[in-house]
């Protein structure tokens, strides 16, 4: 069932990229394609049913979720250079962390801190609103979430033993 879920989002990811922007099908598309990577996890921890497929194949769903809404929607919205500049220093950020757990631990550790996943839950409510508040706002709220959230994970990957 979780990967029945997980497999919906790419699905759903799919059909965004056919979609206007900011269309009821598109929202619709958007919503439903959260709410799967919100409830997939749950589902497979309370019917029993992890698995390494599912762990890879929800990085994927996610992957291909974060493309489509990104291609649809960066075209869309004006966003400034300083927070283009900000978004990249997180991406580094994030970047060193991964490198920094790969090579002390040998293999890819995710984080599933309070704080990563609240700047998930954040950036998927962001484009929601667009209409009520300028994005020069919510953007840098957003950053400096995200930016916290990447020096805890940094924190936490640096603390943990291999």
């Amino acid at each position: 069932m979780a990967n029945i879920l997980t497999g919906c989002r790419i699905i759903l990811s799919l059909i965004m990229l056919h979609l206007p922007v900011f269309s009821p099908g598109f929202y619709a598309c958007y919503l439903m394609a959260g709410i799967t990577d919100m409830v997939d996890g749950t589902v497979a921890r309370k019917l029993g049913t992890e698995s390494e497929f599912g762990e890879r194949f929800d990085t994927i769903a996610d992957f291909i979720f974060v493309i489509s809404a990104l291609y649809k929607l960066l075209p869309a919205v004006e966003i400034s250079m300083e927070i283009w500049i900000w978004t990249g220093t997180i991406a580094v950020i994030k970047m060193v962390n991964t490198m920094y757990g790969f090579a002390v631990q040998r293999r890819l550790i995710a984080i599933h801190s309070w704080a990563n996943k609240m700047t998930g839950l954040v950036l998927f409510v962001l484009p929601f609103s667009f209409d009520v508040i300028d994005i020069r706002y919510s953007a840098a709220a957003v950053c400096m979430l995200a930016t916290f959230a990447a020096v805890q994970e940094g924190h936490v990957i640096r603390c943990q033993k291999g």
